[in-house]
């Protein structure tokens, strides 16, 4: 919330204060849009998560600038239809992409609709500055708490060290719920915080090793938390509950990676089986781990995805199908702005790039299901309208303006936890924003071009589309049933590289959350887009069945080096089942 009030806000500020209004409105435009993707999490990882989201901003601003300036309305259009289709090709790839194909189309509808008098280059330079802006607060301030406690003073890695300790965690959870109920959901949380982690610890470094003591002990304190969690899991798979004194060990081990401290005494070892024995070394390498004042460390495992990975799923049927629908919603919503503002219905407003940045907005799945994303779009921009309407009325200007500005900013953080209140905030911030650069009030003409963009979308989101209809749910399943069988695999072929088998689970267990988080949405649909979805569950079930017990046979392998009759029978019946279900993940001949 600090950095979002001192984003927006400050830039328009100095945008009014040094007579370059257009080009202060459009920093505090993309600043606002960063806050939208500013997340808890490292403060490397941010730079890429905020980053690439803004260069492709700036790309569209550039391009739709020069487009809207030397293209009529039908070349016009069919351009900014073909870059919807790249765009939402390219936002397959993954929640980053996703980003930046979203800021590209939003961008690109700026830069058409919004007339100016400064060049686009000048305007994509304004854009990245603001941008740039949120990105420098974001490494350079604090988050609450990092000043208090041992290290006081270095809070360059707190984000890195809260994502660690909650793995620990996560793996406390996971052994107190073994053999209950929740157990599943306590194993689900315990991949979302390795994800978290992962992520948080392998942001873009300018060189391949950590270069300080403190990240060099934080990736080692990651590593020593994989042989637990694996053996946690093998508890997990086995539902047999453990004594309350085997997650003690975990809890202690969070602590000490929040206080950057030694661990102290752990719980004594209790060995009466195979995966107790492994839960009980990982403990004792961990606490050797973090009790050497300095440790080079091993790498952490990161996600093996280079550019080929990233055509292949652009291309792939979920990145046509979503690439096609993307094209269809911007390329219709910018044709329809630009017959209403040549058939003057937006009176004296000049600008139309409200319509097609608000499809670019709502056929976004990542915000929800469609039906629900445009009812909370609806409600939020006629609730966000009238408040600014009201606020316009009293406040000052332009100083009261850019003090709503600076609130709105504030409260962005707030409202991304749900769209409607997202979208009422930032609907009064752009509203601000829009009479701050010199536009009459707008509000009447925004709720009417939301309702107008809901309407499409709710139109071609029911459209049949060529191909099958699910692809983007139908590839994640693919993609995780290629990870399980790699890791099932490198198993069963009892190699002795414990990296490389860790990357691996890692891999299959997250493209697992992905194919889930996916399914939870297409589940949530309404029945004329949930249809085409169905039983993908029970194949992300049969999945995930596969690689707990994989999971299971890799530690009682390390243990006793052979499987149990209930290790192999199991293996087969997950193999067989997904065979049933339409994944084929081939037996190795090494079982």
């Amino acid at each position: 919330m600090t950095r979002g009030a001192l984003a927006a806000g400050p830039l328009l500020l100095a945008g009014v204060g040094t007579g370059h209004t257009a080009p202060g409105v459009l920093a505090a435009i993309a600043a606002m849009l960063a806050g939208i993707n500013d997340r808890p999490g490292s403060r490397r990882a941010s730079v890429k998560r905020l980053g690439v989201p803004a260069l492709a901003g700036a790309l569209g601003l550039l391009a739709g600038t020069y487009a809207g300036q030397g293209l009529a309305a039908v070349p016009l259009t069919l351009a900014l239809t073909l870059l919807g289709l790249l765009a939402g090709g390219i936002s397959a790839v993954g929640p980053v992409a996703s980003a930046a194909g979203t800021h590209l189309l939003v961008g690109a509808a700026l830069g058409a609709g919004m007339p100016a008098a400064q060049s686009g280059w000048q305007r994509a330079l304004a854009f990245l500055a603001g941008a740039g802006w949120l990105i420098l607060l974001r490494l350079a301030l604090p988050t609450p708490g990092a000043l208090a406690g041992h290290s006081r003073f270095d809070f360059r890695f707190d984000g890195e060290r809260a994502a660690v300790a909650e793995v620990y965690d996560a793996i406390a959870a996971l052994l107190d719920a073994v053999g209950r109920e929740r157990a599943t959901a306590r194993r689900a949380a315990l991949t979302a915080a390795l994800d978290h982690a992962q992520d948080a610890l392998a942001g873009p470094r300018l060189r391949r090793h950590a270069g300080s003591a403190a990240e060099r002990r934080l990736h080692a304190q990651y590593v020593a938390a994989l042989p637990l969690a694996e053996a946690a899991t093998a508890l997990f798979w086995a539902g047999e509950p453990v004594s309350a004194r085997a997650a003690a060990g975990p809890r202690r081990l969070a602590a000490a990676v929040r206080g950057n401290t030694g661990t102290g005494p752990l719980p004594a070892p209790h060995r009466s089986a195979p995966a107790l024995r492994a839960l009980d070394d990982a403990l004792l390498r961990a606490a050797e781990t973090f009790d050497r004042a300095e440790d080079a460390g091993q790498r952490p495992p990161a996600r093996r995805r280079d550019a080929r990975h990233a055509v292949r799923a652009a291309l792939g049927t979920g990145g046509r199908e979503y690439g096609l629908r993307v094209a269809l919603c911007f390329g219709a919503s910018a044709a329809i702005a630009q017959a209403l503002h040549h058939a003057r219905w937006y009176g004296q407003h000049q600008h139309w790039y409200w319509l097609p940045a608000t499809a670019v907005f709502l056929v976004k799945p990542d915000l929800g299901p469609l039906a629900s994303r445009v009812l909370c779009r609806a409600a939020g921009t006629v609730l966000g309208a009238l408040v600014f309407a009201g606020l316009a009325a009293l406040l000052p200007r332009p100083a009261g303006l850019i003090a709503l500005v600076a609130v709105c900013g504030a409260l962005v953080p707030v409202a991304t936890r749900h769209f409607a209140a997202l979208t009422a905030v930032v609907t009064v911030l752009v509203l601000a924003l829009i009479m701050a650069g010199g536009e009459p009030q707008a509000s009447v003409s925004r709720i009417g071009e939301t309702l107008l963009a809901c309407a499409l979308v709710l139109v071609v989101g029911h459209l049949p589309m060529p191909g099958e209809r699910g692809g983007g749910v139908r590839a994640r399943l693919a993609t995780a049933g290629s990870a399980a069988q790699a890791y099932l695999v490198h198993v069963l072929s009892e190699s002795g590289d414990r990296a490389e088998r860790w990357a691996l689970r890692r891999e299959a267990y997250r493209t697992l959350a992905e194919a889930r988080t996916a399914i939870a949405l297409a589940a949530a649909e309404l029945p004329a887009l949930a249809r085409h979805t169905t039983g993908t569950d029970a194949v992300a079930d049969v999945l995930e069945r596969l690689v707990d017990t994989t999971t299971a046979c890799a530690v009682h392998l390390d243990e006793t080096g052979r499987l149990t009759p209930r290790h192999v029978r199991q293996l087969r019946d997950a193999l067989s089942e997904s065979r049933l279900q339409g994944v084929d993940v081939p037996l190795p001949a090494a079982a």
